[in-house]
């Protein structure tokens, strides 16, 4: 059982010409790096999006495939709300069917003290239109019948969405492809070169592009890229393992998730399911000089993440992963094209047993593949959208925290308007890197 989109099993789809220059360069081939490309394209800019492995080869296509404003932090709602149309949208100018459905988000509730939490965040729903509603027993039953399983209630959201995260964003990737954008994968960029503190080019394997402005969005990998650019940024990566199923028997067609189990139906009839609330970090360098950042996010959740010792060879936190290379050196994202952890074989099982529990008609539980996501996470859990003061020319959008996928599309086109200097539409406060280093208490959205 393996992920679909690999190195190994997966060509090289866009392999188009190193240019020598750029109005922009985009690294990173995510749903944030495509999508931000898009936009600055169909702005009649000349782009070109590097990735050095494929396009969604890393957690963009091994999310949950949740497109949802449900519980989000009230300052990523608007953006995501805005999100929710460009989803639509580009869905409709998608060659391929992307298995994009309105069918709701549902959080099932276990106690009165979770569905108080939810009812807290009602008020940043109806501040920002949308239509989550809470549910009573008899309403969970009627919305996601059959459930062993009795609960206290739920907070649902009709309008949120999903879609099928490895089709997906290769289809926007073909999207920004014929808007004009240059897709060049299996590239990595090594580093920035500056003069005079800002950007005058970048430097890939393949030689140098000369351009003054740089998006990065690489996901796990953008603090590593950092780091060797003088950055500090407290970001980790944690380990999440997803599982799907073969096709099963009907039992709701939207995604729902419980303190066990989070499961979404998907076009082919199967389901992909992922433990709720859980998560592995893997501890390294990066991983203890950002501890005293992510202080606040422990004391919150301190039964949410399982440490591992260390990470496997090559990964972005593992001990043996330099820090500092040059131009002329083979960097660590030549080394590891596509991050590919292994799934957690106790919590597949575990997954199997909870929906078959929770679900006895559709009897025994096959799995059709199963896969681990490395997820780029913040202290505050949200995002950073903003531009690099200390080095002219770079604008930085990372650390979705899991919520990426769905507010990517948003995410894309404010980190577009950024590059270009135009108006980006919403308040970035929040989102702003220098809230790391000035002071800022780390504030924790609500946890739903």
């Amino acid at each position: 059982m393996t992920f679909p989109i690999s190195e190994a099993s997966t060509p090289v789809t866009y392999s188009a010409s190193h240019p020598d220059e750029a109005d922009v360069v985009v690294i990173g081939g995510g749903v944030v790096g495509v999508c931000t490309a898009l936009f600055l394209a169909e702005s009649g800019l000349r782009v070109v999006l590097l990735e050095k492995g494929r396009i969604a080869g890393e957690q963009s296509g091994r999310n949950w495939g949740w497109i949802r404003q449900q519980g989000r932090d009230p300052d990523e709602l608007g953006i995501m709300s805005e999100a929710n149309r460009i989803w639509r949208d580009l869905a409709a100018r998608t060659d391929v069917d992307i298995g994009l459905m309105q069918a709701g988000v549902t959080y099932l509730a276990e106690s009165d003290a979770e569905m108080q939490k939810y009812a807290e965040w009602m008020s940043h729903a109806a501040a920002h239109g949308v239509d989550s509603r809470l549910l009573d027993p008899a309403q969970v039953q009627d919305l996601i019948p059959n459930m062993s399983r009795g609960y206290v209630g739920a907070l649902h959201t009709p309008g949120d969405l999903r879609a099928e995260p490895w089709v997906a964003v290769p289809a926007l990737a073909g999207i920004a492809a014929r808007a004009g954008v240059s897709i060049v994968e299996n590239c990595a960029v090594r580093c920035l070169d500056r003069a005079a503190g800002r950007i005058v080019g970048i430097v890939t394997e393949q030689g140098r592009i000369a351009t003054s402005q740089v998006v990065l969005a690489a996901g796990a990998w953008s603090s590593l890229f950092l780091r060797n650019e003088g950055v500090a940024l407290p970001q980790l990566s944690v380990l999440a393992t997803v599982a799907a199923t073969v096709p099963l028997p009907h039992v709701h067609n939207g995604a729902a998730t419980d303190n066990r189990i989070a499961f979404r139906r998907r076009a082919d009839c199967g389901y992909s399911l992922a433990a709720g609330g859980f998560h592995e970090l893997y501890l390294g360098p990066d991983a203890f000089r950002a501890f005293p950042k992510f202080l606040e996010q422990v004391k919150t959740d301190p039964f949410g993440t399982r440490f591992l010792p260390k990470a496997p060879k090559g990964f972005p936190d593992a001990w043996g992963t330099p820090r500092r290379w040059s131009g002329q050196d083979v960097s660590p994202f030549e080394r590891m094209r596509i991050l590919n952890p292994a799934p957690n074989p106790k919590k597949l099982n575990d997954l199997k047993r909870d929906f078959a529990a929770l679900f006895p008609e559709v009897g025994e539980v096959s799995l059709k593949a199963a896969w681990a996501g490395m997820i780029d996470t913040m202290p505050d859990v949200v995002p950073v959208i903003d531009h690099v003061t200390a080095i002219e020319g770079l604008t930085l959008g990372t650390g979705f925290s899991g919520h990426g996928f769905g507010i990517g599309p948003g995410a894309g086109r404010i980190l577009a308007a950024l590059v270009r200097g135009d108006d980006v539409g919403h308040d970035l406060t929040r989102f702003r890197l220098s809230r790391f280093d000035d002071g800022s208490k780390m504030r924790i959205g609500p946890s739903v």
